[in-house]
């Protein structure tokens, strides 16, 4: 009876220490998930606007040649 007794409460002990642990390994990874998804939310902001600042460089070098052009012609 004592052997059982002993068995059930090392039992509860080990089950207490497992649901803490786990508690925290959550905790850690609800942290880190936040972060990625902070990320990524960045890096995509960028991908949207990248291809806004390609065609501006394409409109400012089109019209620097143009303003090339027009000088070249002048001389």
């Amino acid at each position: 009876m004592e052997s059982i007794v002993a068995a059930a409460v090392s039992g509860a002990v080990t089950l207490i220490g497992v649901l803490i642990a786990n508690s925290k390994s959550q905790a850690v990874t609800d942290t880190k998930l936040e972060e990625l998804t902070r990320e990524v939310r960045a890096h995509n902001n960028f991908a949207q606007r990248v291809p806004v600042l390609e065609e501006k460089m394409k409109v400012a070098n089109h019209r620097i040649d143009d303003l090339e052009e027009k000088l070249e012609h002048r001389t």
